[in-house]
């Protein structure tokens, strides 16, 4: 039997959101993001894209392409919002889905053919979307995740399209190689030096060469080129978490202790967030006193990936929580509410330059370890402290 997946795409989510709230921007040229020149492009409408314009853009160029645009610093809350009101809607029809992202999702219809017909059921589902959240989306099927990504990517907006199974190498074959999912800017210069510029050439490569050129990676990039992926939709769960606790040998007051602690927590779980490609939307703080007694309280924020966003929310969160001034035990903090996302710092707030840093940031812990680079204001933190966060990943109830 053959699958039948499923890929939605919310078609330019943030500046659907923006025209839903304000139905004079519906058509025009628009860019969310930073106002400032140094700022950078969060999101872009179609109109734009016409001129060039595109996402992690700095401001002033994008300003340079397209002059007339409208610039709106942007809104991640009501982004977050609406992301999750699309979600329940998935949710109340489909028994199990896969939220990929802020705006994308995967659905496993295999066997629906059998009753209804899985593209006409998709088809339904979308319109639902449509009708309920005011949003538009677009969906593309075929027999695995990959095709059908690619699919919405090649005829969105306002897409619903089926590759038929047997028909996946035909349909990628004159594609350019930057449009296979995991093919990157530096990937792809690469394969164009090499006069591999369509899915077609790279089908045609030897495994042997890919191998000896990309390591294991070669191995994905000819599967993907033949239009093979086995990858199973994964049973989505807002209960999936991150988190990181301490238990001090001593009891402590210190406020000034326990939030440095409290900070340290916040840079390993945020740099693992953006490890593993994810953005959280639910933080929670949890303190035990000396007498056991054990507290918590959490927050929803906008999806984000941030140190400084979740900091900020962290030592609030802890400041509401401890009013006992009793001798504490344990701190700890989770983040919950995980979906899948490259939005590692903040793009409505943030310039070029604090992009690259964090960029580097990250780099420097990617290779020499997450504690190598910290915080001032974590240097003070035993380092048995640190060894003792002990890192939780999973379905926490």
């Amino acid at each position: 039997m053959d699958r039948n997946i499923i890929h939605l795409d919310l078609d330019a989510f943030f500046v659907a959101v923006e025209c839903k709230r304000d139905k004079r921007l519906k058509g025009k040229p628009l860019i969310i993001g930073g106002q400032s020149r140094r700022g950078v492009v969060a999101a872009c409408s179609y109109e734009a894209r016409r001129f060039g314009v595109h996402s992690a853009m700095p401001m002033y160029l994008a300003m340079q392409l397209c002059p007339d645009a409208l610039v709106i610093s942007g809104d991640m809350e009501a982004y977050s919002k609406h992301s999750h009101e699309v979600t329940d809607i998935i949710a109340d029809s489909v028994p199990m889905f896969e939220k990929s992202s802020i705006d994308e999702f995967y659905i496993d219809a295999s066997g629906m053919d059998k009753f209804f017909g899985a593209f006409k059921w998709a088809c339904e589902l979308r319109k639902k979307i449509i009708h309920e959240s005011g949003l538009p989306i677009s969906l593309g099927m075929s027999v695995n995740k990959l095709v059908s990504k690619v699919t919405t990517n090649e005829f969105k907006p306002n897409a619903e399209k089926q590759i038929p199974a047997g028909e996946e190498k035909e349909f990628l074959a004159p594609l350019a190689v930057e449009k296979i999912p995991m093919i990157g800017k530096q990937t792809s210069a690469f394969l164009y030096d090499m006069g591999v510029r369509t899915v077609a050439t790279l089908r045609e490569m030897p495994l042997k060469f890919l191998v000896s050129a990309f390591g294991k990676n070669g191995i994905a990039l000819w599967n993907k080129a033949r239009g093979i992926d086995e990858s199973p939709v994964v049973p989505y769960s807002e209960q999936k978490s991150i988190s990181t606790e301490s238990t001090f040998e001593d009891d402590t007051i210190d406020v000034k202790r326990l939030k440095s602690i409290l900070i340290a927590m916040v840079e390993k779980v945020a740099f693992q967030l953006r490890e593993q490609k994810k953005l959280t939307s639910c933080v929670t703080v949890k303190i035990r006193y000396a007498n056991f007694d054990t507290e918590t309280k959490q927050v929803q924020i906008p999806y984000t990936s941030s140190d400084h966003v979740l900091l900020r929310t962290v030592t609030q969160l802890f400041d509401k929580l401890y009013n006992r001034r009793m001798l504490i035990r344990l701190v700890g903090v989770r983040l919950s509410g995980l979906v899948h996302g490259n939005h590692q710092i903040s793009l409505f707030d943030d310039t070029a330059e604090g992009i690259r840093l964090y960029e580097a940031i990250d780099r420097i812990k990617h290779k020499h370890g997450s504690e190598k680079l910290v915080r001032a204001t974590t240097i003070g933190v035993n380092r048995r402290v640190r060894m003792e966060m002990n890192m939780f990943k999973g379905n926490l109830r």
